[in-house]
């Protein structure tokens, strides 16, 4: 039967050569109010604002959501610091960061929170947007999520209404919507052009992502940082439930102090609308998937994501980029080689004025060159950073790389790109008490709960890029297991030790300062360096699978023992050199327990090798391949 997938499109990797300008927009025809005329240096806006003097102001924006059910609309609090002259009739673009983490989680390397002596006012815009941007002419809005620090109602975890509340936000600065001041007096935003930028790190770029999904009026550009597009991916992978009551209880760990007791049923609702038990896709998490709703999108969109985020997954980035350039959006890429970390904090000068020339173009319409530039970066080794047209890369070319036998039972199997003859088989038994480490070290050794495949030291560099997918033909003695594929670069090295308390990053001592300062918030921010590590080999990417879900993963059906499957998933999307003399490694197992709820069946598989395969997306397609 042929295996249906609900999101197989945006699984799928489409490669679309590309500059940015190539992008079928035009900025002259889109509709925009007068803005202030910064000045202009080098193509830049410069510092001619004064920050001391900005104005600072809280606006609670009125929503049509009753999301507690009190009987009340939900009222949106929204921070915003903005150059006195706006005052005089100055219109000025918002750049915008909407977080639920602005009471006590905090935001950035450093945890920054809006009232740090907790004294009821929110001295602080945590991070360095302000500081830098208001002096260029820009005002900085830092918007609450529904049900999150001053903002009325309860967090649902990528439900409709966090997107609503932070939509209505934008629609406000578009005279589309009312908002009043702390003393109930309704306040117009007369100070903007309505031109809006929104950007954000893992949840704040989540709502960005989930923003623009809806197409609002006057939102230009989103800048999303290691960010969420579907939400089941965050707490799923291929039909595995991650861990239990996620959605719960990230909402309830998000909510406002004084909202948890009210909130409580709806915590209680997300939890059994999102059924761990059969972690089967539903109804729940395509109302939080904003990939299906890529169509809506008329902002630009420059995304930063980490090749080893291990939070937000690769697979994050993939289905929204791909989504994205099926619909000609205009937008730009970063790779880097961290885990969930923020660009400031990775490629600090180059981010600050990457973002600074994007934005210029964006929202304060300044040719600036940025969009003829190469579209992606992808960070190779430790601050090693390249340019290409493309990402996956335009000749990568998906290569089947078949499961061969070893020289006798007590070597392991092989890969190779040729034919393998024979009725071949191999079992394994899922163990879901083996660790990762167990599973992909002593690669030469023959185990009965892995199987191991391996190539010959390589003879030149191979490369690969995109999403491999893990073709089984197996059969299996119990109704239900989990199934996990690792690929792996044997060979020592020195790399980026993502896996590290910092993801890839250490935090220094010593300061650098990124905009205007006062005494309540300061543009200051302790450096970081990049760790690294040597090792005999790196985990490069994996991918887990329920077998249950063999047909979709809308709906469990319930293995037959003795019946031959066809078991297909895909491994988390990647950008990796494997260097000559290394090795490349398959290895498949059942149960990761570090990653997902392991299964208790403990089932055994027998994998015919030779109808079994692993698609690589190789730079240069076979010839490349090198084995």
């Amino acid at each position: 039967m042929k295996k249906k997938r609900l999101l197989k499109a945006a699984s799928m990797i489409t490669i679309v050569s590309i500059t940015l300008s190539s992008f079928n927009y035009s900025k002259a025809s889109a509709e925009t109010k007068p803005i202030q005329e910064a000045s202009i240096v080098n193509l830049k806006s410069q510092p001619v604002y004064s920050y001391a003097d900005a104005i600072r102001e809280t606006v609670f924006v009125e929503s049509k959501l009753d999301s507690d059910e009190n009987g009340a609309p939900d009222r949106i609090a929204v921070d915003i610091i903005r150059p006195k002259e706006t005052e005089d009739g100055m219109k000025v673009p918002v750049i915008m960061d909407a977080s639920p983490y602005y009471e006590s989680l905090g935001r950035g390397n450093e945890s920054e929170v809006k009232d740090r002596d907790k004294d009821g006012l929110n001295e602080k815009f945590p991070l360095y947007y302000d500081n830098y941007f208001v002096p260029r002419g820009y005002a900085v809005a830092l918007p609450e999520m529904v049900g999150t620090n001053q903002s009325d109602g309860c967090p649902t975890t990528g439900g409709y209404e966090e997107i609503e509340s932070i939509k209505v936000v934008i629609d406000w600065m578009n005279g589309r919507a009312k908002a009043w001041n702390k003393n109930n007096q309704e306040v117009k935003a007369d100070w903007t052009t309505g031109n809006v930028g929104m950007i954000g790190k893992s949840y704040d770029g989540t709502l960005a992502n989930g923003v623009a999904a809806t197409g609002v009026e006057g939102l230009k550009t989103i800048v999303p940082i290691g960010a969420i597009s579907s939400w089941y991916n965050y707490y799923r992978y291929e039909g595995l439930t991650y861990y239990n009551n996620g959605p719960g209880g990230l909402a309830s760990r998000v909510a406002s102090s004084s909202r948890k007791e009210a909130c409580q049923p709806v915590f209680n609702r997300l939890n059994t609308e999102a059924d761990d038990g059969s972690g089967d896709y539903n109804e729940f998490w395509d109302e939080r998937n904003y990939v299906k709703d890529v169509k809506n999108v008329k902002a630009s969109v420059f995304a930063v994501h980490g090749l080893n985020d291990y939070n937000v997954k690769m697979n994050h980035l993939a289905d929204w980029w791909t989504a994205l350039a099926k619909e000609d959006v205009p937008r730009k890429l970063w790779l880097t080689q961290t885990g969930h970390v923020d660009p400031f904090d990775f490629r600090r000068a180059e981010w600050v004025d990457t973002l600074h020339r994007w934005f210029d173009y964006w929202l304060l319409n300044k040719e600036n060159g940025i969009m003829d530039e190469p579209a992606v970066d992808i960070e190779r080794g430790a601050d090693n950073w390249e340019t290409q047209s493309s990402w996956p890369d335009k000749e990568a070319h998906d290569v089947k790389i078949r499961f061969a036998p070893g020289v006798n039972e007590q070597t392991n199997g092989k890969l190779t790109t040729g034919p393998v003859t024979g009725n071949f088989k191999q079992t394994f038994t899922d163990n879901p008490q083996q660790t990762e480490k167990e599973m992909v070290t002593n690669e030469t050794m023959v185990k009965g709960d892995r199987l191991a495949f391996l190539t010959e030291p390589l003879t030149e560099d191979v490369r690969f890029s995109g999403v491999p997918l893990i073709s089984l033909r197996a059969k299996v003695d119990k109704e239900d297991s989990n199934l996990s594929v690792y690929i792996v670069d044997y060979g020592t090295d020195t790399r980026i030790n993502h896996e590290s308390r910092g993801e890839g990053i250490q935090t220094l001592a010593t300061e650098s300062c990124w905009g205007e300062s006062t005494e309540t918030d300061d543009a200051c921010y302790k450096e970081t360096v990049k760790t690294t590590h040597t090792a005999p080999y790196e985990v490069v990417t994996r991918g887990w699978f329920d077998a249950q879900n063999w047909k979709t993963i809308e709906l469990d059906d319930p293995l037959k023992a003795g019946k031959s499957y066809k078991f297909e998933w895909n491994a988390l999307p990647e950008d990796y050199v494997f260097k000559a003399g290394h090795r490349i490694g398959v290895i498949i197992a059942g149960s990761d327990r570090r990653r997902s709820i392991p299964s208790s069946t403990k089932a055994t598989f027998e994998v015919e090798l030779g109808q079994s395969y692993i698609s690589l997306p190789i730079v240069s397609g076979k010839k490349a391949a090198g084995f």
